[in-house]
């Protein structure tokens, strides 16, 4: 074989190997940023679902000291957490559930004083129902961040 084709075939194969890692490299990179654009996009999905659920909910929990129900604020819960069904993991879901439970359980309870609301915030049980699911939800969200 001649030295000429031997370094021309060099050449081809350097050019095409050349241009194969770099549109590797490429594809590989778009896949990364596609990827890491979408875990955004979920993650202020589910952000400002959560933070809208946490309006309502403490909306409707407005019972500790009135007995008047808001049906559609309810539906409108119920509604919310449906849609966390679809998109968050259980945990989440059972503490919308677990606050649901108890803002409804509020409205048959007797109605509270001021006086009994001030004893609830000092002893700190059942004051915050939200505690548990904001925590959760942080967590939840914080996950997307090191994914």
């Amino acid at each position: 074989m001649d030295i000429a084709y031997l370094s021309t075939l060099s050449a081809l194969a350097g050019s095409v190997v050349g241009g194969l890692t770099s549109g590797v490299a490429t594809w590989l990179s778009q896949r990364v940023q596609a990827r890491e654009s979408q875990l955004a996009r979920e993650m202020a999905r589910r952000d400002d679902l959560y933070k809208e659920f946490i309006a309502a909910a403490s909306k409707a929990y407005e019972a500790i000291v009135s007995n008047e129900p808001n049906v559609q604020e309810f539906v409108a819960l119920y509604a919310m957490i449906s849609r966390m069904r679809l998109q968050s993991p259980p945990q989440t879901i059972a503490c919308a559930e677990k606050i649901m439970r108890a803002t409804i359980d509020t409205y048959f309870a007797p109605g509270r004083t001021i006086r009994e609301f001030h004893e609830l915030a000092q002893s700190g049980s059942g004051i915050d129902l939200l505690k548990d699911f904001s925590e959760v939800a942080r967590k939840e969200l914080g996950a997307f961040t090191t994914l």
